[in-house]
């Protein structure tokens, strides 16, 4: 279908985002159109402040519009756990939680030889650099559980073992509300694996 110019722009942007394919981009662009001025204008204005004033933290990683970010700043925390996350969205996902009261450090990525991401593309020398504080006796590794987050999550443990410094990694397992008909045989694996005594 041929549109004007500045619709086809749009739609263009709009399938750039992840998971938003030519039939959403389409609808989101009409939607746009739909919209009054000033709450476009608004919605743009947002974009570029986010883009423009977001950084990362010069510690951990994490999205910050300050450097440090607010939790490395924060002398609450606990300075002597790190918590080790694949991406920012991760750190917020723990930070809802409101139980995990240490400190985090952000890969940016996962270990993926298959697209070419190996442990100098990811930000492993940070960590490291980052442990030969004292202070910091746990490293909690918190990658995801798909192929790419253990084979990170195991590279770590292994450069680290030697230093002493106490290793965890988080449970995997059923979640809550979750029928063990539906769970695959490697979370049912994992859950048996992580079992608690009572």
């Amino acid at each position: 279908m041929h549109y004007p110019e500045p619709i086809s722009k749009l739609i263009d942007s709009f399938t750039k985002l992840p998971g938003i394919g030519p039939k959403t981009a389409v609808r989101l662009a009409f939607f746009v159109l739909g919209m009054k001025e000033d709450t476009v204008l608004d919605f743009a204005k947002a974009l570029v402040n986010a883009k423009r004033n977001l950084t990362y933290c010069s510690i951990c990683g994490h999205i910050t519009d300050q450097d440090p970010c607010y939790i490395c700043e924060d002398a609450k925390r606990d300075k002597t756990s790190v918590c080790v996350v694949q991406d920012p969205k991760d750190v917020i996902a723990m930070e809802k939680m409101k139980e995990y009261t240490g400190l985090y450090h952000v890969l940016h990525g996962a270990i993926s030889p298959m697209e070419g991401i190996g442990p100098e593309d990811i930000k492993v020398p940070e960590l490291l650099k980052r442990l030969q504080d004292d202070t910091i006796q746990e490293v909690i590794l918190a990658t995801n559980p798909n192929i790419e987050g253990e084979a990170t999550a195991m590279y770590i443990s292994r450069l680290l073992k030697p230093s002493g410094i106490k290793l965890t990694r988080i449970a995997h397992g059923l979640p809550v509300g979750g029928d063990l008909e539906y769970a695959d045989e490697v979370t049912l694996s994992r859950a048996l694996e992580g079992r608690r005594e009572l």
